[in-house]
């Protein structure tokens, strides 16, 4: 994949999971080898999308969720997310939960695409209800070997996941460098003009200039929201962030929450789980945790957690 080199930044760039990827590596030195790690950190995203797709009925995941009660041998990197995605699991106490595939194939989610607000898809039946049962995945580690239960949708951890392995590629050559995948990102050491790398925070209403500007240097941040994936079956406004306590589209009088933390695949987990909590949980369920958070409602405004004040270069009043 080519590598473009601007001024003191080395930018590369790709497209898998349905996003927009891209890497920048400032104050590059030897810039072959640079090129070369820029590539193979760009490889994780396509590798990460060919064993963990739901949308390829012959991916890994896909063939393992077509008969989830037995053990399957899955490829290294599906091994591993589908292991963090029960972590995940179990460190939310179940609100982040995978098994929400079901669901979001009754709701017309069967393709990787954007959704329009006025796309009326159809309904491939009954919406599932709330999931019952604990999760009680197993795992082989020395064969490899998955029992899953249930079938699974890796969806937005698995793009964290993706970011923080590109990253771990990156940090064995370079420090400072940005990985940036569709709203979830990690930003390591500085910018090439020696400030923290600074982040624009999406308008979910689609204007053309960010809610707010962070600041920030060895963190990630993610964001959860329904702009790109919400449309309607008949009268019923739904969306892909599902709320498995209850089996249908979350996050009542929110439409975007953001938030900052130490890993990028644990802050895509963070952003989902503050996103159900709706606008009237969010601030005490960030507060709890004292995440860094940033949240529009459904009415515009905007809103911040405490924790997010020292990462908070601009916010639009």
């Amino acid at each position: 994949m080519p590598v473009e080199q601007l001024s003191d930044t080395l930018v590369a760039s790709t497209r898998a999971m349905a996003s927009a990827i891209t890497i920048k590596v400032a104050r590059a030195h030897g810039v072959n080898d640079t090129e070369r790690i820029l590539n193979r950190a760009l490889n994780v995203f396509h590798q990460v999308e060919e064993d963990c797709t739901r949308f390829n009925p012959s991916s890994p995941l896909m063939r393992t969720n077509a008969t989830p009660s037995r053990w399957h041998r899955v490829p290294p990197v599906l091994y591993r997310a589908l292991h963090e995605a029960y972590d995940a699991y179990d460190r939310t106490g179940g609100v982040f939960d995978p098994r929400i595939l079901t669901t979001l194939l009754s709701l017309g989610y069967d393709a990787s695409m954007r959704f329009d607000s006025d796309e009326i898809r159809p309904s491939a039946g009954e919406s599932a209800a709330a999931i019952r049962g604990i999760w009680q995945p197993r795992f082989r580690a020395y064969k490899r070997d998955v029992w899953l239960g249930d079938a699974v949708d890796l969806g937005g951890i698995g793009k964290g996941l993706a970011v923080r392995w590109a990253s771990d590629v990156l940090s064995a050559r370079v420090s400072d460098y940005l990985v940036e995948a569709g709203g979830d990102c990690y930003l390591a050491g500085r910018a090439p003009d020696g400030e923290p790398w600074r982040v624009g925070v999406e308008d979910p209403y689609g204007a053309d200039t960010p809610v707010a500007i962070l600041a920030v240097s060895d963190r990630a941040v993610a964001t959860s929201s329904v702009r790109l994936r919400h449309w309607r079956i008949g009268d019923q406004s739904v969306h892909h962030l599902i709320d498995p306590r209850t089996g249908d589209s979350g996050g009542e009088g929110l439409v975007a929450v953001t938030v900052v933390g130490d890993d990028p695949a644990d802050a895509e987990v963070d952003a989902k789980v503050l996103f159900l909590a709706g606008s009237k949980g969010i601030a005490s369920a960030a507060a709890t945790r004292a995440i860094p958070a940033l949240w529009c409602d459904d009415q515009g405004k905007i809103r911040t957690s405490d924790a997010m004040a020292p990462y908070l270069l601009w916010e639009r009043t």
